[in-house]
C-alpha cells in the first residue's frame, strides 16, 4: 500500500510539473522559435531524467533480487542443517534403545 502512495505521488508530481511547464510556456514572453527550443530542451531533459531513473530502478531491483537469492540460500542451508540434526538425534535415540 505504501508503494501505491509513492507511485501515485510521483504521478501527481509529474502531472503538476507538466502543467506548470505548459502554463509557463503559454505565458512566456518569447518568440515562437525560442518557445519551441525551450519545449524541446524540456522534453530532452525529461527523457534523460526518465532514462536515468529507469537505470537506477533496474540496478536497485538487481540488488534486491541478489539479496533475496542469498536469503533463500541461507534459509535452505539452515533448514537442511535442522533436518540433518533431527535425523542424527533420531539415530542416536534408536541406538540407545537397542
Amino acid at each position: 500500500m505504501a508503494e501505491d502512495r509513492g507511485t501515485n505521488s510521483i504521478g501527481w508530481f509529474l502531472a503538476g510539473l507538466g502543467l506548470g511547464a505548459l502554463i509557463g510556456v503559454l505565458y512566456a514572453p518569447r518568440s515562437g522559435r525560442e518557445t519551441r527550443d525551450a519545449i524541446r530542451s524540456g522534453v530532452d531533459e525529461g527523457r534523460e531524467f526518465l532514462v536515468n531513473r529507469g537505470r537506477e530502478v533496474r540496478e536497485n531491483m538487481g540488488q534486491w533480487v541478489e539479496k533475496g537469492k542469498e536469503r533463500v540460500t541461507r534459509e535452505k542451508e539452515q533448514i537442511s542443517s535442522a533436518i540433518e540434526a533431527g535425523r542424527q538425534a533420531y539415530r542416536e535415540a534408536a541406538e540407545k534403545k537397542s
